[in-house]
């Protein structure tokens, strides 16, 4: 199931599906490890975090969790491979950044 994710001024920079987050473009950039909405890059930093409304924000206050491991390689099991374009969702509408709160802009020019 493909989960559409959003930045503060409703424009959608990801997408989720199943524990791993890609650009619009299709490019892995994250998963959840424990999945729960804390999504660290395949380098195993802390990435963002999904909220319930489906935004991707970072803050700047997360405990640091551990390395998560790794998912796998490139024709190994836990590698997400490509996922195809999910199609448009269209806009969500504004919502004020919560506290400790950014928009992640690496994504947000994709």
């Amino acid at each position: 199931m493909t989960k559409y994710l959003f930045s503060s001024s409703g424009q959608w920079i990801a997408f989720r599906r199943d524990k791993y987050v890609f650009d619009t473009a299709g490019n892995w950039v994250g998963w959840t490890p424990w999945n729960d909405g804390d999504v660290f890059d395949p380098s195993g930093e802390y990435f963002g975090t999904i909220t319930q409304d489906n935004r991707l924000y970072r803050f700047c206050d997360r405990p640091d969790r551990g390395y998560p491991g790794y998912p796998g390689y490139p024709g190994y099991p836990g590698y997400p491979g490509y996922p195809g374009y999910p199609g448009y969702p269209g806009y969500k509408g504004y919502s004020p950044l919560p506290l400790f709160a950014e928009d992640i802009e690496k994504l947000a020019t994709v």
